[in-house]
């Protein structure tokens, strides 16, 4: 199944090439992209380097430690999507590293942020992350204002935003969850995350 970060600019860009920088490209983030995207030109930024697989689906990758390093090495204004899911929780200073990150848009360019809703400190502790303290690593809770305001600030528009309820991870969560128990023996806690409303996301544009 096609993963949700995608979604918004799958129809637009599938057969199309275009830069990508993946902020945050752990859990075989490059292979799952050029998969669905295999035209894409993809740049990869994490604090820990990949495995020689997800290096080779790669043009460049970039080892960063968010939290103290800036992205000054990133080319500004080359990037056509800019994926920061799930990342920005991990960080003290994520929305000065979010405010970076809009420098690096191309003109028309799109930038996808997800990250664990308010809603995710009341949901039930699971082990995967259902709840936003699961996460030993997860630093910071960020509010949709506030990531929205600083795209806002940035000169962005905002094309979507609100909590993640895609429905056709709901309508299959039962066989996930079924395929997750015979093979792992536990429910899957990612499987309740649009069911629930785990995260909240902001789509947005930098006007031509």
């Amino acid at each position: 199944m096609m993963p949700v970060r995608f979604k918004r600019f799958y129809r637009e860009l599938r057969d199309k090439s275009f830069c990508l920088l993946d902020v945050g490209c752990g859990n075989s983030s490059a292979t799952q992209t050029v998969k669905w995207f295999p035209l894409c030109r993809y740049f990869g930024v994490d604090c820990v380097s990949p495995d020689a697989r997800e290096l080779a689906a790669m043009e460049q990758f970039n080892l960063i430690d968010l939290s103290r390093e800036g992205l000054g090495g990133i080319p500004g204004r080359k990037f056509d999507v800019i994926l920061f899911s799930h990342c920005i929780e991990h960080l003290h200073n994520g929305l000065d590293v979010l405010g970076e990150l809009c420098a690096k848009l191309a003109p028309g360019g799109k930038i996808y942020v997800e990250f664990p809703s308010e809603r995710s400190l009341r949901l039930p502790h699971m082990k995967g992350t259902l709840n936003f303290h699961d996460d030993p690593t997860h630093v910071r809770l960020y509010t949709l204002p506030e990531v929205t305001q600083t795209l806002l600030s940035h000169g962005l528009r905002i094309i979507q935003a609100g909590r993640r309820r895609d429905m056709a991870t709901i309508l299959l969560s039962p066989m996930h969850q079924l395929h997750h128990l015979l093979k792992y023996r536990r429910l899957s806690a990612a499987a309740f995350w649009d069911l629930l409303g785990f995260a909240d996301y902001v789509y947005a544009v930098l006007p031509t």
